[in-house]
This record gives C-alpha cells, sequence and structure tokens, in this order.
C-alpha cells in the first residue's frame, strides 16, 4: 500500500482517503493501494476538406473548434467506403468520428439512410438527443432535413410509422433491428435501399452469447441490405480492448480498420483500492464476514457528496443499486436533510420514463449521487463528475476502465475508488494491483458458429430471404442447416434454403439470453409491472420467498410462473435477503480437447448440466443466516462447454488430502477457480457454473468442471481451458493470500453456492492446486 497518497488530481476525496490510511482503532487500514495516473494532453486535427463548412460551423458552434486526431482518422476512413473500429477510452469523443461522415453524406445525398446501434437504451437515447440538435440546426442552415428518429421498444406506434416513412438517421438497438426491421425489411425496402452507415456503438460490449446472436444479426442485416443494392459501411465505437479490429472484423463478418491512437485530453486521475473491514459477526459455516462492497460504497459516496462531489456509484447488480441508493440517502439524512432528494438508483427493468427523468436529473446537476448497475457504464454524456465508486469488479480490465473514465470529464481532476467484494477475485485485485492497473485490456470473445446461436439465426435469415449454397458455408453452417432440414425447420430447394413454418422465428428468439428469457415482475395488489428478470436468473432471484427490490419499494415473490413467464410479488419489508439452494449434476458429452499430465487429466468438453433450485437461505445484512427454506422448482437442462481437471487418489494422498477431505478440497478449490476465471476471460462470476466431485461417474476420478452458463458454450470455459496454468495458478495465490483461518467470501466460499458452502476445506484446495500445478509444470 502507498504509505502517503497525492490527491492534487483532485480536489475531492483528499479527506476521505487520509481517514482510511488513518485507519480503524486497531490499526488497519480499509485502502490497499493508491496511485495517481496522469493526464493526456490533446492532438487535434484540421477538419477533413470533404466536410460542408456549414457542417464545421456546426460543430464548432457546439464547443468543438478541431477533431481530435483519432476523430479525423476515422471520419476520413468511413468516407472512403472502409470499415473502421475507434478504440479509445471514455468521454474521448468517438461520435464525432462517425457523425462526420453521415452528415456529410446525407447531406449530399437527400436519399442516403443511416441506422444507429446502440446495446443500453441510455446510450441511444442520449445519441438521439445530440443528433436531433445538430441536424436541426443544419436543416436551418439550408441543408436537407435528416429527420433523426428512435425506433424500439419504447417509441409509440404513431412514431415508428413516421420515422419509417420519413426519417433517414435511426436509432434503435440490436434487438429491435432483429425483431422490427430485419423481420419486416420489405416495408423497410427505401431505407435500406439507402443505406450509406452502420454505427454499432460500444461494440465491446457484444461478448460471450449476445455477442455471438449479434455477430449474426449483423451478418443478415448485410445481406438484406445487398438485397437492396446497398453496401453500407460500418463505424464501430469501442472502449480500449486488446485486438479491436480483429474483434469488429468478427462481429460484423468484414475487415475492420482499428484505430487506436487516442488524441483526447484526460485531466490527472487517483485510483484507489479498498478492502471493506472485516465485521464481528459470522456467516456460513461460521466463516468471518467483510462489510458489503454495496453498503461500504454506501458510506464512501455518502462521504463523498457531503464534500460536494458528484459521485457515480456502480454496482453488480440492480438489487444492488437499490440499496447502495437507499444506504448513502439514509447517512445523508443525518447531515443535511436535502441531500437524501437529490441520490437515486439507476438501472435496466425501470420504465422510459423513469430512465429518462433519472437521465436529465444526472445530466443537470439536480442529482448529486446515482448508484447505478453498468446501464449508465456506456456512453451517456455526464459532465462534471468527481468521482466513481465501482462497488465490486466489474468482470473485465475493460469495464473497469469504462466504469472509471465517467469521471473527470473535460479534463478536470477525478477520483476513482474500486471496493472489493467478498469475492477470490477482487480480495485478489486490491491486494494485487498490478493486476488491474498494469494488466493488458482483454479481447472481446465471441463465437458466431455456437450452434444453439446458429440454427434459430439461419431460421431468421432464411424467414427473411431464402439462403443460398454460399452464405450456408460463408456462415460455417452446412451441419446446423442439415440437421434444421432433418428436423424438418428448413427445406432445401433449387433456389436455397427455405423455412418450412409460415410463422416467421424471430419472436421466439431474446437475443440477449436465448429462447423466451424475460419473466415479468408483476405486483399482485395492483397490476403494476415493476420490470423483468432474465427466465434463466429467475429460478434463483424471483422463486417464492425471493425478495426484490425497486426503486427502493421492498417486495417478496409470492409465485413464479414459467409457462406465463411472470412472478408475482406483494409489498413487504422484511430484514432479511435471500440466496437460493441449488443442485447440480454433470454429465461428459464429448472430449473435444485431452491431456494428460502425469496424475492429472485436462480436458475441454461438451457437458450436459441439470440443475434445480430446492430452497434458499434467509440471511441478515450483517451476513448472519437466519433460517433454511425448501421449495420445489422445476429441473433446467443446460448443454454447454466445460474446462475441467482428474486428478488420481494417490497424487491427492501425497498432497496430504485423504479421502475424508477430498469433497471439501475439490468444492473450495472450484468455487475459488470460477472466482478467478474473469481474471483471465471476458465474463462475469455470473456467466459460468461448476461442479467438483470426489468420483464422477464418467471419469471415475475426483473431477472438477467449470461450465458456460449458456446452451452451446459462450467461449469463457475455452479461455479458461487454454490458459489453465495462468488461472489456476492465481486461485491458488488468491486462496493462499486470504487471511481468513478456513475459508470466506474473500476466498472459497461463494454467494450462488447451492450447497450453502458446505463442505469447503480451504487448506485442502491449497493443496489440491499444489499437486495440479506440479503436473503441469512438469
Amino acid at each position: 500500500m502507498s504509505a502517503t497518497v497525492d490527491t492534487s488530481a483532485t480536489s475531492f476525496g483528499g479527506a476521505l482517503l487520509d481517514r482510511a490510511l488513518a485507519g480503524t482503532p486497531t490499526g488497519e487500514s480499509p485502502l490497499t493501494h493508491a496511485v495517481e495516473l496522469p493526464g493526456r494532453d490533446a492532438r487535434t486535427a484540421p477538419w477533413p476538406e470533404w466536410l460542408d463548412a456549414r457542417i464545421v460551423r456546426t460543430f464548432v458552434d457546439c464547443g468543438i473548434p478541431a477533431p481530435w486526431s483519432h476523430q479525423a482518422d476515422a471520419a476520413t476512413l468511413a468516407k472512403s467506403g472502409r470499415h473502421v473500429v475507434v478504440s479509445t477510452g471514455t468521454a474521448s469523443g468517438k461520435s464525432l468520428g462517425y457523425r462526420m461522415p453521415i452528415l456529410s453524406t446525407l447531406s449530399e445525398n437527400p436519399r442516403a439512410t443511416a441506422l444507429y446501434l446502440a446495446p443500453t437504451k441510455a446510450l441511444g437515447s442520449d445519441q438521439l438527443r445530440a443528433a436531433v440538435d445538430m441536424t436541426d440546426t443544419l436543416a436551418q442552415a439550408g441543408l436537407p432535413d435528416i429527420a433523426p428518429s428512435d425506433y424500439d421498444g419504447d417509441t409509440p406506434v404513431e412514431v415508428r410509422r413516421w420515422a419509417r416513412a420519413n426519417s433517414r438517421w435511426i436509432f434503435t438497438n440490436p434487438d429491435m433491428l432483429h425483431l422490427s426491421l430485419l423481420q419486416g425489411h420489405r416495408r423497410w425496402a427505401h431505407f435500406f435501399r439507402n443505406l450509406a452507415y452502420v454505427v454499432v456503438d460500444e461494440c465491446h460490449s457484444y461478448r460471450g452469447v449476445f455477442g455471438s446472436h449479434v455477430a449474426l444479426v449483423m451478418r443478415r442485416l448485410r445481406r438484406i441490405a445487398a438485397r437492396y443494392g446497398a453496401d453500407p459501411t460500418f463505424v464501430l465505437a469501442s472502449a480500449t480492448a486488446s485486438a479491436p479490429g480483429a474483434a469488429a472484423s468478427r462481429l460484423i463478418g468484414a475487415p475492420c480498420v482499428e484505430i487506436t491512437e487516442d488524441g483526447s485530453p484526460h485531466g490527472p486521475r487517483t485510483v484507489a483500492l479498498w478492502e471493506p473491514p472485516l465485521l464481528d459477526v459470522t456467516g456460513e459455516n461460521g466463516a468471518p464476514v467483510r462489510r458489503a462492497a454495496g453498503s461500504e460504497a454506501a458510506r464512501i459516496m455518502a462521504d463523498l457528496v457531503v464534500e460536494g462531489a458528484r459521485t457515480l456509484t456502480f454496482v453488480r447488480s440492480r438489487r444492488g443499486a437499490e440499496l447502495t441508493a437507499l444506504g448513502t440517502s439514509r447517512l445523508l439524512d443525518d447531515v443535511d436533510p436535502d441531500l437524501p432528494g437529490r441520490i437515486a438508483a439507476y438501472r435496466a427493468g425501470y420504465l422510459a420514463e423513469d430512465r429518462r427523468a433519472l437521465e436529465r436529473a444526472l445530466s443537470d446537476g439536480r442529482l448529486l449521487g446515482v448508484a447505478t448497475t453498468n446501464a449508465l457504464e456506456l456512453g451517456v454524456d455526464i459532465a462534471g463528475l468527481d468521482a466513481v465508486v465501482v462497488a465490486g469488479f466489474p468482470g473485465t480490465v475493460a469495464s473497469f476502465w469504462q466504469q472509471a473514465g465517467r469521471s473527470g470529464r473535460r479534463g478536470q481532476g477525478s477520483l476513482v475508488v474500486l471496493v472489493g467484494r467478498d469475492d477470490p477475485l477482487d480480495t485478489y485485485l486490491v491486494h494485487h494491483p498490478s493486476a488491474l492497473l498494469d494488466k493488458p485490456i482483454e479481447a472481446t470473445v465471441t463465437d458466431p458458429t455456437n450452434p444453439y446461436v446458429l440454427g434459430p439465426q439461419l431460421l431468421c435469415a432464411a424467414s427473411e430471404l431464402p439462403l443460398s449454397d454460399d452464405e450456408i458455408a460463408e456462415w460455417n453452417a452446412e451441419d446446423v442447416a442439415h440437421r434444421l432440414a432433418a428436423d424438418g425447420d428448413l427445406r432445401r430447394r433449387p433456389h436455397g434454403w427455405y423455412v418450412t413454418s409460415d410463422t416467421p422465428p424471430h419472436g421466439e428468439i431474446d437475443i440477449r439470453g436465448g429462447i423466451g428469457s424475460q419473466i415479468a415482475i408483476v405486483d399482485g395488489t395492483t397490476g403494476r409491472m415493476l420490470g423483468t428478470v432474465d427466465a434463466g436468473r429467475a429460478p434463483a432471484t424471483a422463486h417464492p420467498g425471493a425478495v426484490h427490490i425497486h426503486q427502493g419499494e421492498s417486495f417478496v415473490v409470492d409465485t413464479l410462473d414459467f409457462d406465463d413467464h411472470v412472478a408475482v410479488v406483494h409489498p413487504e419489508e422484511p430484514d432479511w435477503t435471500t440466496s437460493a439452494l441449488e443442485v447440480t449434476e454433470i454429465v461428459v458429452e464429448d472430449y473435444l480437447e485431452h491431456r494428460r499430465h502425469g496424475e492429472v487429466d485436462v480436458a475441454l468438453t461438451r457437458v450436459q448440466v441439470s440443475h434445480q433450485v430446492v430452497g434458499y437461505l434467509r440471511r441478515m445484512p450483517s451476513g448472519e443466516i437466519l433460517d433454511s427454506v425448501e421449495l420445489d422448482m422445476p429441473v433446467q437442462t443446460l448443454h454447454t462447454r466445460a474446462a475441467m481437471y482428474t486428478i488420481t487418489p494417490e497424487l491427492l494422498a501425497r498432497a496430504g488430502v485423504g479421502p475424508e477431505r477430498v469433497p471439501g478440497s475439490l468444492h473450495a478449490a472450484e468455487h475459488a477457480a470460477i472466482g478467478m476465471l474473469p481474471l483471465v476471460a471476458t465474463c462475469d462470476r455470473w456467466d459460468i457454473g461448476g461442479v467438483s466431485t470426489a468420483l464422477h461417474g464418467d471419469t471415475g476420478l475426483p473431477t472438477v468442471f467449470v461450465y458456460d452458463g449458456y446452451d452451446g458454450g459462450a467461449g469463457f470455459a475455452d479461455r479458461g481451458h487454454a490458459v489453465l496454468a495462468t488461472w489456476l495458478a492465481a486461485t491458488r495465490d488468491a486462496i493462499a493470500s486470504c487471511e481468513c483461518r478456513s475459508g470466506c467470501p474473500s476466498c472459497v466460499q461463494s454467494p450462488k453456492c447451492g450447497n450453502g458452502n458446505d463442505p469447503l476445506d480451504k487448506d485442502g484446495a491449497v493443496r489440491v492446486l499444489d499437486a495440479v500445478l506440479g503436473e503441469l509444470t512438469d
């Protein structure tokens, strides 16, 4: 830990960090590391010669005297017809790189059109507002009317009709492109015929199964445009990422030029790593418990708001955003009764009008502090933020820097605080700062050949236009197409592949998570819809008895109906929270890769995972377990990919792990490995699962599996298998360095364990991993 902290980078946070350095009465300090990162000077370029003087004047009047170098480079490449991805930092003005060629081309050609795609509604709305302001000004200057318009799930029917008939710049998202524009392409014929540009904003967010679906939606978009004679240029914007050109090319299915040299200025930034203190209570099986990251973040945000800092706090869940905002408000109420009214939560699942009101209040300064999920991570232009608090590592280094970059706009200094959760990866990072601050940004993982993604996407494409043999081959989909034909879903005819059903399959697919993947949360007393939850997580988060929080109101789930896709709740304010208990079984279906290292076998496999929620724990805010409640929920089955290793009983015995210790030792090693996989793969702990057993039926040996939580896999287990030694070595270090005696949430306990974190053997896990790593090294 730094002995002193130079807070000259920001006028805020100095008192907070000084108090943290002073430590607790016992001398412990929650501040494990702090560093000041230098600012960056601007590099500008001349306005492109091809840009109309009236457009230049509009940009200048908006406060942009000259483009930064990366903006000018991207714009010129796009104007020349080259697909381009701009991968630079948060607040680096990537949007100007696509606005210049779009406004130029749409002004020169009064029929030309453009399509903008955003991963979140907040980002899309923010970009639309800016586009409307600019095009209104250009229309007044005599340039052709562009009439930008939104077209998403919140857009009224009459506005959709108007947009389809009149707008030349449509702002939407991949979901709506999939469900509406591509399916109804004949109604959009004039738009696709003149499509000049497609903007894919924050494209690094398209990863895993969602990214694989979006990659195939992009291929469907390109073939529909080609059907009408258009060949649009793609302009992609990304946070700083590894190999952005390769990732963007994989996403759109065509070569992309990458621009990574950031010409924008940025003020200095203080980054602090923070570990919440241990509490005087015990959790599951007597393990020590740290103060929750959300509670600690609420304290930090309250302190910063009192100092006058406009603060954004990122938390990992919708529920966490609500609780953190409530906690901050309660703390501020003791200081100034006016301050709690300037604190709010922001997350997905709110109604559109609620989100828009919160965005305006945050942008104009009426709100001083906001607790948010990653819904505000991307793109929304929030000027003047002084500090960002990140409650729990967000899963990737790219996301951490994206969230951190929300502060310090317009060149001012800023403060970023990462508050570690009671989690192996967070604990590892706050004590190994170089693994975060000096680590290269990850590459984006997508797999458009995943048969569980490719199959339904092929049906959608064929229902839009018959698929040719060349297109099937280009998508590497021959096997999937023949399987669909054998099932009677596709039919091969002389002029291509056709769907056999008259009903388009688009509505059956949710590209963010599979088929029928949303459960509505409904207040049974009023009939009010409170939001949605992914169906795959509903058994664990919306089961009967689960606590659900919506905009500060607390509800308890009464029923969960998968047939009707609805969970009915009633208002209640219990003193406890809930966590699900699950039973999981795993069967090996195929070995994709298999290597033997002495007495350890390592494999990448296809597996079938069956899991069932059998109950839940009621837990007090302190972490203390109140009781356990049984449930009878349906069994869910998943076909996916897993990284696995086996270890012989003889090697375990030599490592000091006798038969009675094997279940707990493997279980603890599995938990910690799940927690550490995001260190080497672009995933979240909740994207993956694991199973360990002292004697697996397929291997006949003690075995550990870590699998992707999506049908067909998402590339995470593949990445873990590819760097297994690095992954397991970091896992071993995270367990061994934890200060607890017999295991805790910071090392081997898991918040999603279906067995109540029992049995767990911390020392045995270290011994298992030492033995495995010894064989891998040999």
